[in-house]
């Protein structure tokens, strides 16, 4: 943690400038900032360090950011946000589902960047309306509170935004939410980008549930409208 009680940022790109401008930003903004161009020593400090959040390019040479983002969510929740350089690979990155949180494209602005992992960092624990909710569907147990996630006696391990995502849906279960709904509960309402990040984060979600997606028990489809929790059963 730096020294205002924010979360440590690592800022992992091989064009050196631009990894050292946007720490500055980061850092005139209050965060502690380790910034590295090797996806081999970007894994070695996300160990080390334990981030909040990494601000992480797909083009490194070597290992490339899709297989640091995959390491890296073997040993930590932490947030990540994708660099990438073409818009065409955020169509890849959303299809290989490597468990980034967000996507945001070259060129960007560092200050509007700053200002997006703030709103990340913000979201979305009291707007869930979670004082002391311990949420049953079946076999699942969501507590809000506690941020922890049960299949019978088994804890499921789920990373920061897809337990967000779950629990939205686990706070209102009758409620069908459309992706914009999601996105404004979990992302916040100023984010803008890929809305099939919602898609992503369910299948994750699913998938660790062991929900069938073509028969979900748990996160139900409602088609042409969004999801909803099931009831178990």
């Amino acid at each position: 943690m730096s020294v205002d009680g924010l979360p440590r940022v690592l800022v992992v790109d091989d064009e050196a400038p631009l990894a050292r401008l946007v720490a500055r930003y980061f850092e005139r903004d209050g965060f502690e900032v380790e910034t590295t161009g090797s996806g081999q020593e970007a894994i070695a400090l996300a160990r080390e360090l334990d981030p909040g959040v990494i601000v992480l390019d797909l083009g490194l040479p070597g290992i490339d950011g899709v297989e640091v983002c995959r390491t890296v969510r073997t040993f930590s929740d932490c947030y990540i946000v994708m660099l990438t350089a073409r818009v065409e690979e955020v169509d890849k990155l959303i299809g290989l589902s490597v468990g980034a949180d967000d996507y945001v494209t070259k060129p960007f602005s560092p200050r509007e960047l700053v200002a997006r992992v703030r709103a990340m960092l913000r979201r979305p624990r009291a707007s869930l309306d979670a004082e002391g909710q311990v949420r049953h569907f079946g076999a699942l147990t969501v507590d809000i509170v506690g941020r922890e996630v049960h299949l019978g006696a088994e804890p499921v391990e789920l990373t920061r935004t897809e337990f967000d995502v779950l629990a939205a849906l686990a706070v209102r279960p009758r409620m069908v939410f459309a992706r914009r709904q999601l996105i404004e509960v979990v992302w916040g309402e100023g984010w803008v980008g890929d809305e099939r990040l919602v898609d992503v984060h369910i299948g994750h979600v699913r998938r660790k549930l062991g929900d069938d997606p073509a028969n979900p028990v748990f996160v139900r489809t409602v088609r042409g409208v969004g999801y909803r929790m099931g009831s178990g059963e």
